[in-house]
């Protein structure tokens, strides 16, 4: 008689804790950061950085177990070049990235393959006690380096230790 009730305990928790994890939020998740051409092709940001308006950016949050993607969301940046996503769902047990998808500057659309995605915490149940979280800036590559990126390079790139 106890081996028919666990399925049917198993089906209640399961439920129970699917609707949990469905249970919109009082105060959404404040998701932000900027979209950069890098002017110099140096595959960082520098003084002569540029942040680009109208960019397109995605946060997808993909199953733990199958990755199944399960919530996705698009915005564009601002006149600064800055994203923020409102995200009311708890997603604790799923990988959450936000990922740059298109530049709208003809000049800048090489999208940088190692600054393309940032992964982003969307859960209170890891000692975060805040509301906010900071995606790591997401960049493209310039069309061609300007001039005044040579002497950054010898800047940033030159050392008598070597």
């Amino acid at each position: 008689m106890t081996k028919l009730w666990l399925p049917v305990l198993f089906v209640v928790v399961s439920t129970i804790a699917a609707t949990t994890v469905a249970k919109k939020l009082a105060v959404p998740y404040q998701l932000s950061g900027k979209v950069y051409c890098d002017t110099c092709r140096f595959g960082f940001e520098t003084n002569i950085t540029t942040y680009i308006p109208g960019a397109v950016v995605q946060l997808q949050c993909n199953d733990k177990s199958n990755t199944r993607l399960v919530f996705s969301n698009t915005t564009k940046t601002d006149e600064n070049g800055k994203f923020t996503f409102q995200v009311y769902e708890d997603h604790g047990d799923q990988y959450c990235d936000v990922v740059l998808i298109s530049s709208p500057w003809p000049h800048c659309k090489i999208i940088d393959q190692v600054r393309k995605r940032s992964r982003v915490i969307v859960t209170n149940l890891n000692g975060i006690s805040t509301y906010l979280r900071h995606a790591n800036n997401l960049g493209v590559f310039q069309d061609y380096a300007l001039p005044q990126c040579a002497a950054l390079y010898r800047y940033f790139f030159h050392s008598d230790d070597i």
